[in-house]
């Protein structure tokens, strides 16, 4: 029983062809297209506000020179956040409890940034491995731990991620499997169950959203030490 709480986490395949690959195409599918006219229907208006406000948000710490990154952080931010609620859906996969997927999607994105600051700002880039003021026996020691906390920093994100989405998928499981299985003894229980089950399924939508924030911001503070 317990090996199957995980089986939700295995990518499905069909005729040999991984179903992942649907998954991953299927949130550019879902959305409108953008039209020529300045309005229209409230779908896309609400989508386009949304945006908006999304951009304006994160790229307020940022330098004009982060600017450019707002098509590329606003689209990451759209495509997580489906991905992620898709997951919630009756037999359906989320690909970004895939751990290999999360760390893929960040290692390119702090890369650049980690590139950029060593090309356009390379004297602050490298002041950022060791703190004003160290002790010089301490620095030695600084440099190595503020690289290991560089160099971390895409396997948190990824982490994270995969972490917190796995952690809701698992819990919702067992919860469901739990009322189901006191459905014929405990009516009263079952309700009560159900109701937590309720609960949980609202928790999660609000962490599948937060989620994707909180690895775009995060992703926008690495470029704001770096422009």
């Amino acid at each position: 029983m317990a090996v199957s709480f995980f089986d939700q986490f295995m990518s499905a395949t069909y005729l040999g062809i991984p179903l992942i690959f649907v998954a991953l195409t299927l949130p550019w599918i879902l959305y409108p297209a953008p039209a020529a006219r300045w309005v229209k229907n409230r779908l896309v208006t609400l989508q386009n506000w949304s945006l908006k406000g999304f951009t304006h948000q994160i790229l307020i710490p940022l330098n004009p020179g982060g600017h450019k990154w707002a098509i590329l952080f606003a689209a990451l931010m759209v495509y997580l956040m489906t991905l992620n609620t898709l997951g919630l859906m009756p037999y359906t996969f989320t690909p970004t409890t895939q751990l290999s997927l999360n760390i893929g999607l960040a290692t390119p994105l702090w890369l650049a940034t980690v590139i950029m600051g060593l090309r356009d700002k390379t004297t602050e880039a490298l002041g950022h491995l060791l703190p004003e003021g160290t002790p010089t026996l301490l620095i030695p020691v600084l440099i190595v731990i503020e690289t290991i906390s560089l160099l971390i920093r895409p396997l948190a994100l990824g982490v994270r991620l995969t972490a917190n989405l796995t952690a809701g998928h698992l819990l919702i499981q067992l919860v469901s499997t739990g009322a189901f299985t006191l459905l014929d003894t405990y009516a009263s229980v079952t309700l009560v169950i159900f109701t937590l089950l309720l609960l949980l399924t609202l928790l999660e939508i609000a962490v599948a959203l937060i989620q994707a924030y909180v690895f775009v911001l995060l992703m926008s503070l690495y470029l704001q030490e770096n422009v």
